[in-house]
């Protein structure tokens, strides 16, 4: 079975000659996918999608796996280069095709509707409806200022004196239009007013009776301090006990969240206390071993976990929580029946 999949046919051809030259890098220097990616810095994710042609490598992994690989870094960053262009201009175009659609489709979305009607306004009937005028002349009903009667007929100082000559009696008038509406809404702001009243009165009694005036509130307790963690990085899965027994690569513990804090040789192995502060945990690296060598991590003697080295000649365990690096030790045994384990610094 080949160990790298098909690049994706759409790529660039420059793009697709950059991710092979990466391809034939790694099988030459003959390190595994989680050995580059502990003496890179970069997780094992990110080398996988940078090898598959799914992101290009950014410049600072492509000189780390020069010297890893012992590559000259020059020639290796002007291939890059070449890449880093064509792979721009890739998405330029990408982003380009992906606004035209998205500008068609807002056309496409606007033309369902057809132009505003003339109605828009309101479909009742029109605000300035008037009335046809009664016989003899006179305005009819509904018609003039308020669609009401005139002033003599709503104030007493304008209506006619009883009984003066040659003025007839005054004609009942019909409850003015809307008198209902000024009524009901004269009596809601009546309303408004005693309950604004009743509230002033209501917070000014909260503070006490009057033997407490002029003493000031109590203050109300402030709110307790969250103690919710923060917010992991992107990519990372894990802190703290729940890293424990899990794989660092994985969860996103290793690459640039994760350091050396102590080593040790052993033969001639290289035995490393790996510690992420992201994920409050450690593990153990073992590397330049031979398969059968094992290694583990612990704290304080306790809660060790093991790896075992294969053909790639290292190997790392799964991780183990700690409240701070000085607390994890790195032990290996090889098959040559050495043994030896690491200083906390």
């Amino acid at each position: 079975m080949p160990r790298w999949k098909a690049l994706p046919e759409e790529l660039d051809p420059q793009v697709r000659e950059f991710a092979s030259q990466l391809r034939r890098l790694v099988d030459r220097s003959g390190l595994s996918l989680a050995a580059i990616s502990d003496r890179t810095g970069y997780s094992k994710t990110s080398w996988e999608r940078y090898l598959n042609g799914r992101l290009l490598a950014p410049k600072g992994a492509i000189v780390a796996l020069a010297e890893v690989t012992g590559t000259n870094p020059a020639h290796l960053s002007t291939m890059w280069e070449l890449a880093e262009r064509a792979w721009s201009r890739a998405e330029m175009r990408h982003d380009m095709t992906m606004e035209q659609i998205r500008i068609s489709q807002a056309r496409a979305a606007l033309g369902e509707f057809g132009p505003a009607s003339a109605s828009a306004g309101g479909s009742g009937r029109p605000r300035g409806r008037t009335t046809a005028p009664a016989p003899g002349g006179g305005p009819g009903p509904g018609s003039g200022p308020g669609s009401g009667p005139g002033p003599a007929a709503e104030h007493p100082l304008y209506a006619p004196l009883p009984n003066a000559p040659g003025t007839p009696a005054p004609s009942p008038s019909p409850t003015p239009p809307g008198g209902k509406r000024k009524v009901v809404v004269f009596l809601a702001g009546l309303v408004g007013a005693l309950l604004v009243i009743a509230a002033a009165v209501l917070l000014t009694d909260l503070g006490g009776n009057g033997d407490d005036s002029g003493k000031p509130a109590a203050k109300s307790p402030s709110a307790a301090p969250s103690t919710s963690a923060p917010p992991l990085p992107a990519g990372v899965k894990c802190s703290g006990k729940a890293c424990t027994g899990q794989d660092p690569e994985a969860m996103g513990c290793g690459g640039e969240f994760a350091k050396t804090v102590s080593s040790a040789t052993v033969g001639k192995a290289l035995v490393e206390v790996r510690y992420s502060k992201t994920c409050q945990s450690a593990w153990a690296r073992i590397t330049q071993a031979a398969p059968g060598d094992t290694v583990q991590i612990s704290v304080g003697g306790k809660g060790a976990q093991k790896g075992l080295v294969n053909a790639d000649n290292d190997a790392y365990t799964p991780m183990t929580a700690v409240a701070g690096p000085a607390e994890a030790k790195a032990c290996a045994t090889l098959t040559t029946g050495a043994t030896g384990c690491t200083t906390p610094q």
